[in-house]
C-alpha cells in the first residue's frame, strides 16, 4: 500500500510539473500571439490610412476605388498576422492557407456575377467613361449619373424615375456620354419649294445664327444643300453650342426658324381683313 501511494505521489508530482510547464510554455505563446495581433492590427490600420491618402491624391482616383484598395491592404496583413499567430501555437499553416485558397475559388465560381460587376466597377471608377452628373446613354439605360459603386451605377431618367443598373451592363457595351465636350453641334433643317430663293433663305438661316448670342462663332455656322427632291429642297445650318445650353438653344433657334419660315406674314396695318 506504501509503494502505490508512493506511485501516485510521485505521478501527481511529474503531472503538476509537466502542466506547470506546458501552462509556462503556452502563457508565453498567448501572449506573444497577442502582441503579435495588436501589432499586426495597428500596423494594418497605419498601411491603410497612408494606402488611402497616397491614393486619394492621384488624380484620376475615385474616393471609392481608394478605400476598396486601402482596405484589401489592411485585410489582407490581418490575415497574414493570424496565421502567423495559428503557427505558433503548432497549427500546420500549410493547410489553412489550401483550405483558404480553395474556399476563395468556390466563393469566386458561386459569386461570379458579383465579381464581374466590381472588376467593371474599378475600371469605370479608373477610366472614367462618364463621371457623377454627367448624362449618358446605352442600348439599355440611359440617364443622368447620380453615383459610381463597385456593384452598381445609380441614375436618375429624363423623368425623373431612379434607375440602377449593374456595372457589367456599363462597360462591356458602347456608351454615348451627353456632357463630357465641352460643346455640341446642332443641324437645324427646313424644307423649301423650288420657287422660293434658296440664297435668300441660307442668308436669313446664318442671321438666324448670328442674332442668337448662344451660337459658337469657332467653329463657326454654315449653311448648305442637304438634299433634293422633286418637290422640295432641304436646306441645312450647322452650328455649335456649349453642352449645358444645347437643349434650350436649340428650342429657340427650332421656334425662330418655325417663324421665320412657316407662318404666313402678318397683314399690313391699312389693309383691310378679307370679307365672306
Amino acid at each position: 500500500m506504501e509503494q502505490q501511494a508512493t506511485d501516485v505521489v510521485i505521478a501527481t508530482r511529474t503531472a503538476l510539473s509537466q502542466a506547470s510547464a506546458l501552462a509556462v510554455q503556452y502563457s508565453f505563446s498567448v501572449i506573444g500571439a497577442l502582441i503579435l495581433l495588436l501589432a499586426g492590427w495597428v500596423i494594418s490600420r497605419m498601411l491603410h490610412n497612408w494606402a488611402y491618402a497616397g491614393l486619394s491624391r492621384v488624380r484620376g482616383i475615385d474616393e471609392t476605388l481608394a478605400r476598396f484598395f486601402s482596405n484589401i491592404i489592411r485585410y489582407a496583413l490581418m490575415l497574414l498576422v493570424f496565421i502567423t499567430v495559428l503557427g505558433q501555437f503548432g497549427v500546420q499553416t500549410a493547410s489553412i492557407i489550401a483550405t483558404l485558397g480553395a474556399a476563395g475559388l468556390a466563393i469566386g465560381l458561386a459569386l461570379q456575377g458579383t465579381l464581374q460587376n466590381i472588376a467593371a466597377g474599378i475600371m469605370l471608377l479608373v477610366l472614367r467613361p462618364f463621371r457623377v452628373g454627367e448624362s449618358i446613354e446605352t442600348s439599355s439605360v440611359s440617364g443622368t449619373v447620380t453615383e459610381i459603386g463597385l456593384f452598381a451605377t445609380e441614375l436618375r431618367t429624363g423623368d425623373g424615375l431612379y434607375r440602377l443598373a449593374p456595372n457589367s451592363t456599363l462597360w462591356n457595351v458602347p456608351v454615348t456620354n451627353f456632357s463630357r465636350e465641352r460643346l455640341r453641334r446642332h443641324d437645324l433643317t427646313v424644307s423649301l419649294g423650288h420657287d422660293q430663293d434658296i440664297d435668300a433663305a441660307q442668308a436669313t438661316l446664318m442671321d438666324l445664327a448670328r442674332s442668337n448670342p448662344a451660337v459658337e462663332t469657332s467653329p463657326p455656322p454654315t449653311t448648305f444643300i442637304a438634299d433634293l427632291t422633286k418637290d422640295e429642297t432641304v436646306l441645312t445650318l450647322r452650328y455649335w453650342v456649349t453642352t449645358n445650353r444645347w437643349w434650350a438653344t436649340t428650342r429657340e433657334m427650332l421656334r425662330a426658324a418655325k417663324s421665320m419660315f412657316y407662318l404666313p406674314p402678318a397683314p399690313e396695318a391699312n389693309e383691310e381683313p378679307a370679307t365672306q
